[in-house]
């Protein structure tokens, strides 16, 4: 039975929906021989304010956006990324080597940029370590957080996030392209798009455009949607207002003008993206993701700034996409595919299904559970001595 370690927080969807894919192609592929811990670090290893993390991120992403994009652009480099990654260390050092003692593993595997450096860093302080993997679930525009020289494999969504890696130092070697990992559930559960409208009970013939706020139905959602209804565009709408009770009560008491779908939280978002024609969404690596392998092209109407912004280059430079920051350009940009046709968005989709990548979670599953096998890692470091079930680490 071999043991993985899986290191993420909820700061941001991305992180745990990539670590549970991965989970659950090693669960599905290597039946009864994997045990996985799957441990939100922020929230359960480290003291004030970093345990708070997971509720600070999603308000300082709402309310202080731009300053978020300053903060990622200035801190963005080997020398920065590096102080201050030692700095956090100082604070969590103590939760990082506890984390470790409770939960002993063959393999460690880190989704999340900020722990990286952090995480190894603990790691290799004791006398022999597991192997560490980075899984890297930013797209394009990659934090020099992510990449650590220590670390022996860095797994990474795209070229452009791998030639990043090779600027922050890390070596050809150490590094592998794999796509991001989305969950196999996902494309064994893609079907035909006639198949999907009857499913779903969607005018089979009438273009169908796809409007997604997350989780939580965050965002411009309305207005946008009322602003494409005031076109009254041959089209059909599908809205999802995911947890947000608000936002769904007031899509379902407007008057369309065209047949519109109102939906609140889903788990069937590859049946909803098989039928689909148009989806408006922002810039998230996993939504655009699973966008590219269900041959769906996107309307991107929002970013974070810095880690998000390359994902929006990457889509519209693959013309898979347009960007449309405002209601207006949302609006002209679904006119303009509209006028062009179902050979446009037949065009448009192929491009978006040629970044897809649907083997990439299986290839890093196969990635960790090789890794597994690999025995300790000296570190030349002396440390207390404690016992691993089955495996003796200092």
């Amino acid at each position: 039975m071999k043991r993985v370690l899986f290191l993420f927080s909820d700061t941001g969807g991305g992180h745990r929906a990539a670590a549970e894919a991965i989970r659950d192609a090693l669960l599905l592929r290597y039946e009864n021989q994997a045990r996985v811990a799957m441990i939100d670090v922020f929230r359960s290893y480290t003291p004030f304010p970093f345990k708070y993390m997971p509720e600070m991120y999603p308000w300082i992403i709402n309310y202080s956006k731009t300053s978020w994009g300053i903060s990622y652009k200035l801190t963005n480099s080997k020398e920065s990324a590096r102080l201050l990654s030692r700095g956090m260390y100082v604070s969590i050092e103590k939760g990082l080597k506890r984390l470790y003692k409770e939960n002993p593993a063959d393999v460690v595997v880190c989704v999340h940029s900020i722990l990286t450096q952090p995480a190894m860093q603990a790691l290799a302080s004791f006398e022999k370590r597991p192997p560490f993997i980075t899984v890297v679930t930013d797209l394009v525009s990659t934090h020099m957080f992510w990449y650590d020289k220590r670390v022996d494999r860095c797994l990474v969504p795209t070229r452009p996030a791998y030639e990043r890696g090779i600027r922050s130092g890390l070596k050809p070697e150490q590094m592998r392209v794999t796509g991001l990992p989305v969950h196999p559930r996902f494309a064994q559960a893609l079907t035909d798009k006639a198949s999907a409208r009857r499913e779903l009970g969607w005018h089979p013939d009438l273009p169908a455009i796809l409007m997604v706020g997350g989780g939580e139905g965050m965002g411009p959602l309305y207005k946008t949607a009322r602003a494409i209804n005031d076109e009254s565009f041959p089209c059909q709408l599908a809205i999802i207002a995911g947890r947000n009770k608000v936002l769904k009560e007031k899509l379902e008491t407007a008057d369309w003008n065209q047949p519109t779908h109102i939906y609140p939280f889903v788990t069937n978002m590859p049946v909803l993206m098989a039928a689909a024609d148009i989806l408006v969404t922002k810039a998230g690596p996993a939504t655009i993701s699973e966008a590219c392998i269900a041959g769906l092209p996107l309307i991107l109407n929002d970013a974070i700034p810095g880690q998000e912004t390359g994902n929006v280059d990457y889509v519209v430079e693959n013309g898979a996409g347009v960007f449309a920051p405002s209601m207006r350009g949302v609006v002209d940009a679904v006119s303009a595919w509209l006028s062009e046709g179902a050979a446009g968005l037949r065009r448009r989709s192929e491009n978006a299904r040629r970044l897809g990548r649907p083997e990439a979670v299986w290839t890093i599953a196969d990635e960790v559970w090789q890794y597994a096998h690999k025995p300790l890692i000296p570190t030349n470091r002396r440390a207390p001595v404690f016992e691993l079930p089955g495996r003796a680490w200092r």
